[in-house]
């Protein structure tokens, strides 16, 4: 499989690099961005945290953002940073900022004109990790962490596939997709009317069955626009308990739903990951 460098910009003696390639899992050209950290260029294979944005953003917003770089540098960690969605001028789209370009939601679409492109899921469970690993300095070991959108998806991930994943965080994720007016929206479009298939996708339901767990850390602030209606971390809380799930829930008071929130914290999430990926 062939890649194409975008950018490459050295950052704490590590690089930060953007790449395009063509996925044959969502029949597009995709971008994503990597962080290699000193220890990944000096002939040791590092392990990884794969990072998933909130809706509308891209591969750039955590990069830039998020102040990570200094403490993925000290811990030996690379950060891999997928795009949101799929891209293209034949790829569906809504007019609405949660629906479509920018807002894949990290699932694998049933419903036309959605299932040509949106796999989500898949591009970041297989085809991703596939093509980093083959072609960088990485080993096995993987965590998995995201914002709002890419908070539920970073958890469903995890909860899914617990043999794949060290550790799991989140930062505002969408805990409850199936109870909240962002989720009923996108799965209703990407996985249409039958809500007994929306389940696979919600990180509260899957917590509140689980039988195998990995050690999650999630963070929310308390003055967070979008946390009574779309958010509801009670739910996932609630189904922590039932199922006694190793989650640490933070809540933060008088923070927002901005990346000024992630890059407050970042440093504790990381170095939880750490604790799990570098033995």
């Amino acid at each position: 499989m062939s890649i194409e460098n975008l950018s490459c910009n050295k950052s704490f003696d590590g690089w930060h690099k953007q790449y395009s390639h063509y996925s044959e899992t969502l029949n597009c050209t995709m971008r994503f961005a990597i962080y290699l950290p000193p220890q990944a260029l000096s002939g040791s294979k590092v392990p990884a945290l794969y990072w998933l944005s909130g809706l509308t953003c891209t591969d750039e917003n955590f990069m830039q953002k998020a102040g990570a770089l200094r403490m993925a540098a000290e811990l030996g960690m690379a950060i891999i940073a997928p795009d949101t969605s799929p891209r293209g001028d034949d790829v569906a789209d809504d007019e609405g900022y949660d629906l479509g370009k920018g807002a894949g939601f990290y699932v694998n679409a049933t419903q036309a004109p959605w299932n040509r492109h949106y796999r989500m899921y898949d591009y970041v469970l297989n085809e991703l990790p596939a093509l980093v690993e083959s072609m960088f300095p990485l080993n096995d070991q993987r965590s998995i962490s995201g914002h709002s959108m890419g908070g539920h998806g970073a958890l469903v991930l995890a909860m899914r596939n617990p043999e794949r994943y060290r550790s799991v965080s989140a930062f505002s994720p969408i805990s409850n997709p199936v109870n909240c007016p962002w989720g009923q929206k996108a799965f209703n479009a990407y996985l249409g009317k039958d809500t007994a298939t929306w389940a696979d996708y919600d990180a509260s339901l899957l917590m509140r069955q689980a039988s195998q767990f990995v050690p999650a850390l999630v963070d929310q602030g308390e003055a967070d626009d979008f946390l009574v209606e779309q958010l509801k971390p009670e739910a996932l809380e609630s189904a922590a308990n039932h199922s006694g799930y190793p989650l640490e829930l933070n809540r933060r008071e008088g923070y927002d739903h901005s990346y000024y929130f992630i890059a407050s914290f970042i440093e504790q999430h990381l170095r939880f990951h750490a604790e799990h990926l570098i033995r």
